[in-house]
């Protein structure tokens, strides 16, 4: 039924419990797992806006936020692979929900796991703007992960 997965993560604690629930599909056909980090373009900008600028800083900036990304993907891909999973990793830069929609697409995933809040959390809201936005837009199925 579902063999290809896309787990978008922003490394927070509901990012992390999704992958729970990743583990305990491969009981029911789960070959692979496509983990994505989008480097929020707008929190680079933020940044920029606020410090030194200039297109080296921002080089370096991009680059260091790619390694943190590679290094905690890791703790997730490891895992992963160790289940007995095929693991792909992306790391995007762009805006999150677009780019999890764009490779929803382009990998042709049989369904999206999601958590519902992430490190931009906010108590009030029923679901996190970046889930909500995958929910409403998604043109394959999304498992939505509660905290």
């Amino acid at each position: 039924m579902f063999e290809k997965i896309l787990c978008p993560t922003d490394f927070s604690d509901v990012s992390r419990k999704a992958l729970d629930f990743i583990r305990q599909l491969k009981a029911f056909g789960v070959k692979e797992v496509v983990i994505l980090h989008v480097i929020d373009e707008r929190e680079i900008q933020s940044i920029l806006s606020h410090g030194e600028g200039g297109l080296d800083y921002e080089e370096k900036l991009e680059e260091a936020l790619q390694e943190n990304a590679r290094e905690q993907i890791k703790m997730i891909e490891t895992p992963l692979k160790e289940s007995g999973f095929k693991v792909k990793v992306r790391i995007e830069k762009g805006i999150p929900f677009r780019e999890i929609l764009r490779v929803e697409g382009e990998e042709d995933v049989s369904i999206t796991v999601v958590g519902s809040h992430g490190k931009s959390c906010v108590e009030e809201m029923l679901l996190g703007s970046v889930s909500e936005k995958v929910v409403r837009k998604s043109n394959k199925p999304v498992l939505v992960v509660r905290r």
